[in-house]
């Protein structure tokens, strides 16, 4: 999680400049929407420097106590903490226009190259540049682990947690909501050992519109997924997508990388993608503006592409979208409100560091069975009950484990930038596939 990242303590600030107009909002967080790459430590920073430090709309207290409240929330947080922004900025109308725009770009392009790749993804030029980007998203992976465990594993019991975690997602049956909630009441009982500071002061902020706005936001969220139902049925791929997507919205703490081990066994295990595509599908995501969770939306698009064609696959790739997005604004429009109470919160503070700590275990795991997935030919499953793990198996490719070799020695020993690095090992993937 990202808290205070702009620093332990609220420096002293000038004032406040005027509330931007309407049509200043939509412009700056159109603007937002289509410069958010970085993942959401590049999102968050990027907001903080244009909203606080350049046009001085809101405070850095009020910038950070937003940040500490959206940590807390299931989802993107560096969505929420947009669409939290723009309800500050001109309430609910706001909080819509910055939440949708700081998603819509992303959100189309990761659709159209969901479209290019069902056409080309056997293009022997196309597979090399996947390649390369696979191989790259392995580092960025264990990059994000590095990172988190700085944070989030103070002091060895968390450090148990963590390996708890690691073994739990990589050689047991257990599914990543039950991981997550053991994390949580782990946290909770060492929070009695170790008590945790209270991660916000702020008061309840702004009421007006938005109790009416969170009912509005709980209705259009399942308004799809009803009307799906009633039109085609409850066994519809469209329903099925719209209440796998909503689950995982509710569930997803950690960021996506932490829920990628549960989409991929629930992706193959629906028929809707193979573990090789999910890779590609978060190699895209990082290139591309916006939430990592968009990987979302490329899976559903897979799933409808396979059961029903083109029409299909933009519907399902929107009900994904609709349904992993929508439920960020419920959180803000209900939760802004409450924002003190809930920052301050003991129990839900706790439970969040011992889902933190699992959370490094958890991303752990996701990158050891991608490292399978992406070395070998043909990685086998091993299960008897309540064991289940993903083993080597087939030729080991020996590109792939020289890709991500220079993919480790750039990130971690050369510290070039994520995106950087992403260009130069898709361009050497599109070199090996042009001479393949």
């Amino acid at each position: 999680m990202i808290v205070k990242a702009m620093g332990a303590a609220v420096r002293e600030e000038a004032p406040l400049a005027p509330p931007p107009s309407r049509a200043e909002l939509l412009a700056i967080s159109f603007r937002i929407g289509c410069l958010a790459f970085g993942g959401a430590a590049g999102q968050i920073a990027m907001m903080h420097r244009i909203y606080v430090d350049e046009k001085r709309w809101v405070a850095e207290r009020d910038f950070l106590d937003g940040l500490n409240f959206c940590t807390l929330l299931p989802g993107p947080e560096a969505q929420q903490l947009a669409t939290y922004i723009g309800w500050r900025l001109h309430g609910v109308g706001g909080g819509l226009v910055s939440g949708l725009l700081f998603i819509a770009p992303g959100a189309l392009l990761i659709l159209l190259l969901a479209q290019a790749y069902v056409f080309g993804a056997h293009i022997p030029v196309i597979a090399g540049l996947l390649l390369g980007i696979k191989a790259a998203v392995v580092a960025i992976i264990l990059q994000a682990v590095r990172r988190l465990a700085g944070r989030g594993l103070a002091g060895p019991a968390f450090r148990l947690l963590a390996l708890a975690a690691f073994l739990g997602m990589s050689f047991t049956v257990l599914p990543f909501p039950v991981v997550v909630m053991l994390a949580a009441l782990a946290g909770i009982l060492l929070a009695g050992r170790d008590p945790v500071a209270p991660t916000g002061d702020a008061g309840a902020v702004r009421p007006g519109g938005v109790l009416p706005a969170a009912a509005l936001s709980l209705l259009a969220w399942w308004l799809p997924v009803i009307l799906a139902a009633l039109i085609l049925g409850d066994e519809h791929l469209l329903v099925e997508t719209g209440l796998f997507f909503s689950k995982l919205a509710v569930i997803t703490f950690g960021g996506a990388y932490a829920l990628l081990a549960y989409l991929t066994e629930e992706g193959v295990r629906r028929g809707w993608a193979d573990a090789r595509q999910m890779i590609d599908a978060l190699g895209l995501a990082e290139t591309t503006p916006g939430p990592t969770i968009r990987v979302n939306l490329f899976i559903a698009f897979l799933a409808g592409s396979k059961a029903g064609g083109a029409v299909l696959a933009w519907l399902a790739g929107l009900m994904a979208l609709w349904t992993t997005f929508a439920p960020s604004f419920l959180w803000i429009f209900a939760g802004a409100p409450l924002l003190g109470r809930v920052t301050r919160s003991p129990v839900l503070t706790a439970a969040l560091k011992g889902i933190s700590a699992a959370v490094v275990g958890i991303i752990a795991a996701v990158a050891a069975r991608f490292g399978v997935v992406l070395f070998f030919a043909a990685p086998v499953r091993v299960e008897s009950w309540p064991f289940s793990t993903l083993m080597p198996a087939g030729a080991l490719d020996p590109w792939a484990l020289a890709l991500a070799a220079l993919a480790l020695l750039l990130t971690f020993g050369l510290k070039w930038p994520m995106l950087r690095m992403l260009a130069l090992l898709a361009g050497i993937g599109g070199v090996l596939g042009l001479s393949a």
